[in-house]
Protein backbone atom coordinates (compact mmCIF):
# COMPACT_ATOMS: atom_id res chain seq x y z
CA UNK A 1 0.00 0.00 0.00
CA UNK A 2 1.21 3.92 -0.65
CA UNK A 3 2.12 5.76 2.71
CA UNK A 4 0.21 8.55 3.65
CA UNK A 5 2.61 11.26 2.91
CA UNK A 6 2.80 10.05 -1.16
CA UNK A 7 0.84 11.48 -3.54
CA UNK A 8 -1.98 8.60 -4.70
CA UNK A 9 -0.97 8.18 -8.73
CA UNK A 10 -4.58 6.49 -9.55
CA UNK A 11 -4.41 7.37 -13.56
CA UNK A 12 -7.15 6.02 -15.65
CA UNK A 13 -4.76 6.67 -18.83
CA UNK A 14 -7.11 5.68 -21.92
CA UNK A 15 -6.60 8.24 -24.43
CA UNK A 16 -9.53 9.64 -26.96
CA UNK A 17 -7.06 9.55 -29.95
CA UNK A 18 -6.15 6.08 -29.52
CA UNK A 19 -8.88 3.69 -28.37
CA UNK A 20 -10.33 1.23 -30.12
CA UNK A 21 -14.13 0.71 -30.12
CA UNK A 22 -14.50 -1.66 -33.08
CA UNK A 23 -17.27 -0.61 -35.59
CA UNK A 24 -19.29 3.09 -35.44
CA UNK A 25 -22.17 2.62 -33.13
CA UNK A 26 -24.32 2.75 -35.90
CA UNK A 27 -23.15 0.04 -37.75
CA UNK A 28 -23.93 -2.67 -35.70
CA UNK A 29 -27.01 -1.80 -34.70
CA UNK A 30 -28.10 -1.47 -38.60
CA UNK A 31 -26.26 -4.66 -39.62
CA UNK A 32 -27.66 -6.64 -36.46
CA UNK A 33 -31.26 -5.24 -37.61
CA UNK A 34 -31.22 -6.18 -40.95
CA UNK A 35 -29.72 -9.76 -40.99
CA UNK A 36 -32.31 -10.14 -38.35
CA UNK A 37 -34.85 -9.39 -39.87
CA UNK A 38 -34.21 -11.45 -43.19
CA UNK A 39 -33.64 -14.58 -41.44
CA UNK A 40 -36.98 -14.55 -39.28
CA UNK A 41 -38.53 -14.52 -43.21
CA UNK A 42 -36.13 -17.55 -44.14
CA UNK A 43 -37.10 -19.04 -41.13
CA UNK A 44 -41.11 -18.93 -41.50
CA UNK A 45 -40.81 -20.06 -45.20
CA UNK A 46 -38.37 -23.31 -44.21
CA UNK A 47 -40.44 -23.97 -41.63
CA UNK A 48 -43.61 -23.55 -43.94
CA UNK A 49 -42.39 -26.03 -46.26
CA UNK A 50 -40.78 -28.47 -43.83
CA UNK A 51 -44.45 -28.69 -42.52
CA UNK A 52 -45.83 -29.31 -46.09
CA UNK A 53 -43.77 -31.96 -47.27
CA UNK A 54 -43.27 -33.75 -43.45
CA UNK A 55 -39.06 -33.15 -43.81
CA UNK A 56 -37.08 -33.62 -40.55
CA UNK A 57 -34.41 -32.07 -42.78
CA UNK A 58 -35.98 -28.97 -43.14
CA UNK A 59 -37.95 -28.65 -39.57
CA UNK A 60 -34.61 -28.91 -37.57
CA UNK A 61 -32.61 -26.76 -39.86
CA UNK A 62 -35.52 -23.84 -39.46
CA UNK A 63 -35.50 -24.78 -35.87
CA UNK A 64 -31.60 -24.13 -35.79
CA UNK A 65 -32.49 -21.15 -37.85
CA UNK A 66 -35.02 -19.29 -35.04
CA UNK A 67 -32.58 -20.83 -32.54
CA UNK A 68 -30.30 -18.53 -34.45
CA UNK A 69 -33.13 -15.29 -35.30
CA UNK A 70 -33.28 -15.58 -31.73
CA UNK A 71 -29.77 -15.24 -30.68
CA UNK A 72 -29.50 -12.50 -33.44
CA UNK A 73 -31.80 -10.75 -31.87
CA UNK A 74 -30.35 -10.95 -28.64
CA UNK A 75 -27.05 -9.66 -30.42
CA UNK A 76 -29.36 -6.81 -32.06
CA UNK A 77 -30.77 -5.85 -28.54
CA UNK A 78 -26.89 -6.26 -27.08
CA UNK A 79 -25.62 -3.83 -30.00
CA UNK A 80 -28.01 -1.02 -28.83
CA UNK A 81 -27.74 -1.47 -25.21
CA UNK A 82 -23.58 -1.21 -25.81
CA UNK A 83 -24.73 2.95 -27.10
CA UNK A 84 -26.13 3.59 -23.98
CA UNK A 85 -24.43 6.47 -22.06
CA UNK A 86 -22.60 5.82 -18.73
CA UNK A 87 -24.59 6.99 -15.84
CA UNK A 88 -23.66 6.98 -12.05
CA UNK A 89 -24.77 3.25 -11.09
CA UNK A 90 -23.51 1.91 -14.63
CA UNK A 91 -20.13 3.86 -15.20
CA UNK A 92 -18.96 1.77 -18.03
CA UNK A 93 -22.16 1.98 -19.58
CA UNK A 94 -23.66 -0.76 -20.96
CA UNK A 95 -21.26 -2.64 -23.06
CA UNK A 96 -21.41 -5.75 -21.23
CA UNK A 97 -24.42 -6.84 -22.99
CA UNK A 98 -22.40 -7.85 -26.07
CA UNK A 99 -20.60 -10.39 -23.52
CA UNK A 100 -24.04 -11.72 -22.22
CA UNK A 101 -25.80 -11.79 -25.37
CA UNK A 102 -23.17 -14.64 -26.96
CA UNK A 103 -23.73 -16.69 -23.67
CA UNK A 104 -27.35 -17.21 -23.49
CA UNK A 105 -27.12 -17.49 -27.69
CA UNK A 106 -24.92 -20.45 -27.33
CA UNK A 107 -26.91 -22.06 -24.22
CA UNK A 108 -29.44 -21.85 -26.91
CA UNK A 109 -28.14 -23.91 -29.55
CA UNK A 110 -26.80 -26.24 -27.01
CA UNK A 111 -30.58 -26.89 -26.15
CA UNK A 112 -31.56 -26.99 -29.42
CA UNK A 113 -29.08 -29.12 -30.99
CA UNK A 114 -30.05 -32.32 -28.29
CA UNK A 115 -33.68 -31.71 -29.11
CA UNK A 116 -32.58 -32.13 -32.92
CA UNK A 117 -30.51 -35.52 -32.75
CA UNK A 118 -33.42 -37.01 -30.69
CA UNK A 119 -35.92 -36.45 -33.35
CA UNK A 120 -33.36 -37.51 -36.08
CA UNK A 121 -32.54 -41.30 -34.01
CA UNK A 122 -36.47 -41.42 -33.53
CA UNK A 123 -36.92 -41.06 -37.24
CA UNK A 124 -34.19 -43.17 -38.35
CA UNK A 125 -36.02 -46.96 -38.16
CA UNK A 126 -38.70 -45.72 -40.49
CA UNK A 127 -37.94 -42.24 -42.71
CA UNK A 128 -40.91 -40.43 -44.22
CA UNK A 129 -40.66 -40.21 -47.83
CA UNK A 130 -40.50 -36.49 -48.54
CA UNK A 131 -39.83 -34.61 -52.05
CA UNK A 132 -36.36 -33.71 -52.34
CA UNK A 133 -36.41 -31.26 -55.24
CA UNK A 134 -38.15 -29.06 -52.71
CA UNK A 135 -35.36 -29.55 -49.79
CA UNK A 136 -33.40 -28.56 -52.56
CA UNK A 137 -34.41 -25.53 -53.54
CA UNK A 138 -35.83 -24.26 -50.12
CA UNK A 139 -32.20 -24.75 -49.10
CA UNK A 140 -30.20 -23.64 -51.62
CA UNK A 141 -32.56 -20.58 -50.72
CA UNK A 142 -30.95 -21.17 -47.19
CA UNK A 143 -27.19 -20.66 -48.73
CA UNK A 144 -27.75 -17.70 -50.04
CA UNK A 145 -29.53 -15.84 -47.24
CA UNK A 146 -26.99 -17.05 -44.62
CA UNK A 147 -24.60 -16.61 -46.81
CA UNK A 148 -25.34 -12.75 -47.53
CA UNK A 149 -26.28 -12.08 -43.77
CA UNK A 150 -22.76 -12.87 -42.60
CA UNK A 151 -21.18 -10.65 -44.62
CA UNK A 152 -23.57 -8.19 -43.31
CA UNK A 153 -21.91 -8.44 -39.84
CA UNK A 154 -18.42 -9.85 -41.31
CA UNK A 155 -16.96 -6.32 -39.93
CA UNK A 156 -14.98 -6.04 -36.35
CA UNK A 157 -15.96 -9.89 -35.57
CA UNK A 158 -12.30 -10.24 -34.78
CA UNK A 159 -12.46 -8.53 -31.61
CA UNK A 160 -16.03 -8.17 -30.96
CA UNK A 161 -17.75 -11.02 -29.36
CA UNK A 162 -20.69 -10.47 -30.33
CA UNK A 163 -20.10 -10.16 -33.67
CA UNK A 164 -18.21 -12.99 -33.48
CA UNK A 165 -20.69 -15.22 -32.40
CA UNK A 166 -23.35 -14.10 -35.35
CA UNK A 167 -20.96 -14.36 -37.85
CA UNK A 168 -19.90 -18.25 -37.10
CA UNK A 169 -23.28 -19.37 -36.54
CA UNK A 170 -24.14 -17.76 -40.30
CA UNK A 171 -21.33 -19.36 -41.47
CA UNK A 172 -22.55 -22.84 -39.99
CA UNK A 173 -25.77 -22.40 -41.12
CA UNK A 174 -24.75 -21.90 -44.72
CA UNK A 175 -22.79 -25.31 -44.51
CA UNK A 176 -25.65 -27.07 -43.15
CA UNK A 177 -28.06 -25.90 -45.58
CA UNK A 178 -24.91 -26.92 -48.32
CA UNK A 179 -25.70 -30.71 -46.82
CA UNK A 180 -29.16 -30.24 -47.07
CA UNK A 181 -29.22 -29.82 -50.37
CA UNK A 182 -27.26 -32.57 -51.07
CA UNK A 183 -29.45 -34.51 -49.37
CA UNK A 184 -32.37 -33.50 -51.41
CA UNK A 185 -30.66 -34.64 -54.65
CA UNK A 186 -29.63 -38.14 -53.04
CA UNK A 187 -33.39 -38.55 -52.40
CA UNK A 188 -34.78 -37.19 -55.69
CA UNK A 189 -31.84 -39.02 -57.60
CA UNK A 190 -32.17 -42.49 -55.54
CA UNK A 191 -35.10 -42.02 -53.62
CA UNK A 192 -32.94 -42.95 -50.01
CA UNK A 193 -35.63 -41.41 -47.73
CA UNK A 194 -32.76 -42.59 -44.62
CA UNK A 195 -31.27 -39.39 -45.49
CA UNK A 196 -33.72 -36.73 -44.64
CA UNK A 197 -33.07 -37.81 -40.63
CA UNK A 198 -29.40 -38.59 -40.84
CA UNK A 199 -28.77 -34.57 -41.82
CA UNK A 200 -31.00 -34.04 -39.19
CA UNK A 201 -28.50 -35.59 -36.82
CA UNK A 202 -25.62 -33.84 -38.65
CA UNK A 203 -26.81 -30.75 -38.33
CA UNK A 204 -27.33 -31.37 -34.77
CA UNK A 205 -23.95 -32.65 -34.21
CA UNK A 206 -22.49 -29.59 -36.17
CA UNK A 207 -24.63 -27.20 -34.00
CA UNK A 208 -23.40 -28.62 -30.90
CA UNK A 209 -19.75 -28.53 -31.61
CA UNK A 210 -19.99 -24.99 -32.90
CA UNK A 211 -21.97 -23.36 -29.81
CA UNK A 212 -19.56 -25.49 -27.71
CA UNK A 213 -16.54 -23.18 -28.20
CA UNK A 214 -18.96 -20.15 -28.40
CA UNK A 215 -20.38 -21.02 -24.72
CA UNK A 216 -16.68 -21.66 -23.31
CA UNK A 217 -15.78 -18.06 -24.78
CA UNK A 218 -18.47 -15.84 -24.16
CA UNK A 219 -18.60 -17.63 -20.34
CA UNK A 220 -15.09 -16.90 -19.64
CA UNK A 221 -15.79 -13.17 -21.01
CA UNK A 222 -18.59 -12.81 -18.71
CA UNK A 223 -16.29 -14.22 -16.18
CA UNK A 224 -13.87 -11.51 -16.57
CA UNK A 225 -11.34 -13.90 -17.90
CA UNK A 226 -8.10 -12.23 -19.15
CA UNK A 227 -9.34 -11.92 -23.56
CA UNK A 228 -8.45 -14.18 -26.04
CA UNK A 229 -5.04 -13.06 -27.53
CA UNK A 230 -3.51 -11.24 -24.53
CA UNK A 231 -0.84 -12.60 -22.83
CA UNK A 232 -1.46 -11.61 -19.11
CA UNK A 233 2.35 -12.55 -18.22
CA UNK A 234 3.81 -10.98 -21.16
CA UNK A 235 1.89 -8.21 -20.05
CA UNK A 236 2.80 -8.10 -16.33
CA UNK A 237 6.74 -8.32 -17.92
CA UNK A 238 6.47 -4.93 -20.09
CA UNK A 239 5.14 -2.98 -17.23
CA UNK A 240 7.95 -4.15 -15.18
CA UNK A 241 10.46 -3.24 -17.62
CA UNK A 242 9.25 0.37 -17.72
CA UNK A 243 12.00 2.93 -16.81
CA UNK A 244 12.01 3.25 -13.05
CA UNK A 245 9.50 0.82 -12.30
CA UNK A 246 10.82 -1.93 -9.22
CA UNK A 247 7.96 -4.46 -9.27
CA UNK A 248 4.16 -5.04 -10.31
CA UNK A 249 1.15 -6.60 -8.37
CA UNK A 250 -2.32 -6.38 -8.50
CA UNK A 251 -2.51 -7.11 -12.93
CA UNK A 252 -6.09 -7.49 -13.87
CA UNK A 253 -7.17 -7.48 -17.49
CA UNK A 254 -10.61 -8.00 -18.61
CA UNK A 255 -13.22 -7.43 -21.51
CA UNK A 256 -15.68 -4.47 -21.19
CA UNK A 257 -17.96 -5.59 -24.52
CA UNK A 258 -18.15 -4.89 -28.11
CA UNK A 259 -13.85 -5.03 -28.70
CA UNK A 260 -12.97 -3.39 -25.53
CA UNK A 261 -10.09 -3.92 -22.87
CA UNK A 262 -9.64 -2.83 -19.05
CA UNK A 263 -6.84 -3.50 -17.29
CA UNK A 264 -5.92 -2.11 -13.56
CA UNK A 265 -2.10 -2.56 -11.73
CA UNK A 266 -0.16 -1.24 -9.26
CA UNK A 267 3.06 -0.36 -10.24
CA UNK A 268 5.93 0.41 -7.59
CA UNK A 269 8.02 3.55 -8.80
CA UNK A 270 10.14 4.66 -6.20
CA UNK A 271 11.35 7.78 -7.57
CA UNK A 272 10.23 10.33 -10.72
CA UNK A 273 9.17 13.92 -11.47
CA UNK A 274 7.56 12.75 -14.62
CA UNK A 275 4.77 10.98 -14.03
CA UNK A 276 1.99 12.10 -15.79
CA UNK A 277 3.93 11.76 -18.96
CA UNK A 278 5.29 8.58 -17.73
CA UNK A 279 1.17 7.16 -17.40
CA UNK A 280 0.52 8.49 -20.71
CA UNK A 281 3.29 7.19 -22.98
CA UNK A 282 2.70 4.10 -21.00
CA UNK A 283 -1.13 3.72 -21.82
CA UNK A 284 -0.32 4.46 -25.78
CA UNK A 285 2.21 1.41 -26.08
CA UNK A 286 -0.39 -0.70 -23.82
CA UNK A 287 -2.69 0.17 -26.67
CA UNK A 288 -0.72 -0.04 -29.38
CA UNK A 289 1.10 -3.83 -28.46
CA UNK A 290 -1.70 -5.06 -26.58
CA UNK A 291 -5.05 -3.64 -27.54
CA UNK A 292 -5.86 -2.61 -24.10
CA UNK A 293 -7.41 0.62 -24.23
CA UNK A 294 -9.06 1.69 -21.07
CA UNK A 295 -5.77 1.59 -18.50
CA UNK A 296 -5.81 2.56 -14.68
CA UNK A 297 -2.52 2.56 -13.55
CA UNK A 298 -1.88 3.09 -9.28
CA UNK A 299 1.92 4.21 -8.94
CA UNK A 300 3.51 3.35 -5.43
CA UNK A 301 6.43 4.90 -4.04
CA UNK A 302 7.61 2.54 -1.69
CA UNK A 303 5.56 -0.58 -2.74
CA UNK A 304 5.25 -1.98 1.15
CA UNK A 305 2.95 -5.20 0.88
CA UNK A 306 -0.76 -4.82 0.97
CA UNK A 307 -2.83 -5.89 3.65
CA UNK A 308 -5.48 -7.17 1.63
CA UNK A 309 -5.92 -9.22 -1.02
CA UNK A 310 -6.74 -8.47 -4.73
CA UNK A 311 -10.47 -9.08 -4.56
CA UNK A 312 -10.65 -7.52 -0.93
CA UNK A 313 -10.56 -9.18 2.23
CA UNK A 314 -7.82 -9.91 4.41
CA UNK A 315 -4.38 -12.21 3.76
CA UNK A 316 -0.95 -11.15 1.52
CA UNK A 317 -0.89 -9.59 -1.40
CA UNK A 318 -0.87 -11.14 -4.81
CA UNK A 319 0.24 -10.05 -8.31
Amino acid sequence: MQAPDDHDHGHDIGHGHGHHHGPAPGSSTRAFAAVTLVNLGYTALEAGYGFLTNSLALLSDALHNLGDVLGLALAWGAAAMAQWPATERHTYGWRRATLLSPLANATLLVGLSGALAWEAVRRLSAPPEVPGMTIVVVAAIGIAVNLGSALLVHGGHGHDLNRRGAYLHLLADAAISLATVVAGIGMLAWGWAWLDPVTALLVGVVVAVGAARLLRDSFDAAMDAVPTGIDHAAVRAFLAGQPGVSSVHHVHIWSLGAGEVAMTAHLVRPSGDDDDHFLHALGGSLEARFGIGHATLQLERRGEACDRQEHGGSGPARG
